[in-house]
């Protein structure tokens, strides 16, 4: 194994000449004992430690030896080399040759069962898997050389520089601005200028200032979110609307576009982002979470962010200095990842632990690298207290409506909440909800208490997502439903319409949409309209729902899920008010109907998208007004 035991610590002089003169590291250490600087290395250390102990050093085990092995997935996952970076950085760090000695036996594994022959690297060890984590493998194997790669002895880093040459060429003759959804070129622009400067290849810089500049065309009309995260591209749905995914667009596409325009001094890139990561930064929850309720690829939307992306840290905390707010971003979603982390590993949402579910080591590896890049790129620390700081969804502001993506936010009191009405669907059908749905409501006491998934959980990507097994699996999102040859249900009307009006310190969402399947059809027996009316009040807020009249024998039902984890006491004081003890409060459901708790095979339904368990209510009837109060 070829490692170096007398570390030295690497300077900025000695990444100028790691890159043969190429680089120059334009990210001078801005800040080193900031709250998020803190958070940060501890937080990387407990990921880096757990997953040490998960790599499999057993020679015996032929085709695993080296990788990383993921308890919830019994596999390696193929994009393991992402760890590489985090562990050459605590290896710098802690001066401990266990680090590297764990970077070097991954890259052995890396090269020997993803490594292709031209240049690429695939997403999993299998024939025909996806070769754009290319960008992501090429990405971390840079930052190594460049920021930590004087531990290395000499052979193996030219060996690593000259792989690097080779997936370089693989991005530059592969990708396009149409190669696979707009993350993937976005990240090349990155990729190619980050290796272009450490080989010194003009072409690769050419290139990657290429895909940046025309990333700029994808920034939406209105509200400047970037789109393409999903087909067609510059088509427009229906309603006006292209593919925005918001886990994607500010754990991926905004921080490779941050660290582009940092790398090369582009100040034209870095000023068109800032709006549009202002827009992006008012989908933050008071609590750091990401609220991707309505985002195309939400079919990997974990609270905290995406499955298998790297997180935002790198977008918002490197451009502090341009709006001190995206310190606090970065700060609040660090905070949540600790808070999701258990027995060192980062778990894919708040209730696994509660519901027994093992999480991917996908989430641990993948955000551990976004952490490493901030610390070795220096983080913008805002001069005053970060308190002081307001983020949008902590302001009471009534409502706001984004056109780009026909989805309502709501900040009344204490609650806060969204209602879409986006009608651009990914690949699948009855993906995201749609049709007017409260796809989040949110309480300052409580967090999360209703919440979309998927209108049905489909394994889009097989790779990188968990299998539910639940046989009384159900979707999250509350919403009026027909359960005859097959399901139809108001969420996934992509016509539904939606208007919104604020009476004093009130907002009022009234939607009316159809009962529809995954094909917009109504059932055989002909077209059942339905209406929701949501008002929100400062102390409680109120839903109403209603459909037509249907044919004697069918039976429409008003299903609201609400989110409690497996700890909560709740109790059904009459058949029509339900109580559940939270930590810090009590939620009290009144109806005017009596509800019904539908089957659950333990004591919640659970749905991998966001992560959270819920208590299944309905009402068996076409109409009903149900009040939410938390007191």
């Amino acid at each position: 194994m070829t490692t170096r035991r007398n570390f030295i610590r690497l300077t900025a002089m000695g990444s100028a000449a790691l890159a043969g003169g190429a680089y120059i590291n334009v990210f001078a250490s801005l800040s080193s004992n900031d709250e998020l600087s803190l958070l940060s290395n501890e937080l990387l250390q407990t990921w880096i430690n757990a997953l040490l102990p998960l790599q499999i050093t057993d020679q015996s085990k032929t085709e695993d030896y080296g990788g990383i092995w993921c308890p919830a997935c019994k596999r390696v996952h193929g994009r393991v080399a992402d760890a590489i970076y985090p562990l050459l950085y605590m290896a710098d760090k802690k001066q401990d040759s266990k680090y590297l000695d764990s970077a070097i036996l991954l890259y052995r594994w890396i090269e020997k069962h993803v490594s292709q022959p031209d240049g690429s690297w695939l997403n999993d060890p299998e024939k025909n898997s996806w070769k754009g984590i290319t960008v992501f493998t090429s990405i971390a194997l840079a930052e190594t050389l460049i920021n930590h790669g004087s531990l290395l002895e000499e052979n193996f880093k030219n060996e690593v520089r000259v792989r690097l040459k080779k997936s370089g060429d693989y991005i530059n003759n592969n990708f396009s601005m149409t190669y696979g959804n707009i993350n993937y070129p976005i990240n090349a622009s990155y990729c190619l200028s980050l290796l272009g400067n450490l080989l010194d290849v003009k072409e690769f810089r050419e290139k990657g200032r290429y895909f940046a500049h025309e990333a700029l065309g994808f920034l939406s009309k209105n509200d400047r979110f970037i789109h393409g995260e999903g087909r067609p591209f510059i088509q427009p749905s229906a309603k006006g609307c292209y593919s925005v995914d918001l886990g994607y667009n500010v754990e991926e596409s905004l921080p490779a576009l941050v660290l582009y325009g940092k790398l090369t001094n582009d100040q034209e890139v870095l000023e068109a982002i800032v709006p549009s990561l202002q827009t992006h930064m008012e989908f933050m929850l008071p609590d750091g979470a990401w609220d991707n309720s309505w985002g195309t690829r939400n079919f990997k939307w974990t609270y905290w962010g995406s499955r298998t992306t790297d997180g935002c840290q790198p977008a918002y905390a490197l451009m502090a200095d341009r709006d001190p707010r995206f310190y606090k971003v970065a700060l609040k979603s660090t905070e949540l990842l600790k808070a999701t982390t258990h027995n060192g590993l980062l778990y894919g949402g708040p209730h696994y632990v509660a519901h027994d579910v093992l999480p991917c080591v996908h989430h641990t590896f993948c955000h551990v690298k976004a952490l490493t890049t901030i610390l070795d790129h220096g983080i913008h620390s805002p001069k005053v207290d970060v308190e002081k700081l307001i983020l949008p969804r902590e302001k009471i502001y009534g409502n706001r409506f984004f056109q780009d993506i026909q989805t309502l936010l709501i900040s009344v009191g204490k609650y806060r909440a969204t209602v879409t009405a986006y009608d651009r669907e990914y690949t699948m059908k009855n993906g995201h909800a749609s049709g007017g749905a409260l796809s989040l409501l949110w309480h300052e006491k409580t967090g999360p208490l209703l919440s979309a998934s998927m209108n049905e959980y489909q394994m889009q990507e097989a790779g990188n997502m968990q299998p539910d097994n639940d046989p009384l699996s159900m979707p999250l999102t509350p919403r009026i439903e027909l359960l005859k040859d097959g399901k139809f249900m108001n969420i996934s009307d992509l016509k539904a319409t939606m208007e919104n009006k604020e009476l004093g310190n009130y907002t009022i969402v009234t939607s009316n949409s159809r009962l529809v399947d995954q094909d917009q059809n109504s059932p055989a027996s002909g077209e059942i309209k339905c209406q929701t009316v949501y008002t929100f009040q400062p102390n409680k807020v109120i839903l109403e729902f209603s459909a037509d009249s249907v044919l004697q024998g069918d039976s429409v039902r008003i299903v609201l899920p609400v989110i409690s984890n497996s700890s909560e006491k709740f109790e059904m004081i009459s058949k029509r008010l339900m109580q559940i003890q939270k930590e810090n409060s009590l939620v009290k459901i009144t109806s005017d109907s009596n509800l019904v708790i539908l089957p659950t095979t333990g004591t919640r339904i659970f749905n991998f998208v966001p992560g959270l368990e819920a208590i299944p209510m309905a009402i068996n009837q076409s109409k009903c007004r149900i009040e939410i109060e938390v007191v």
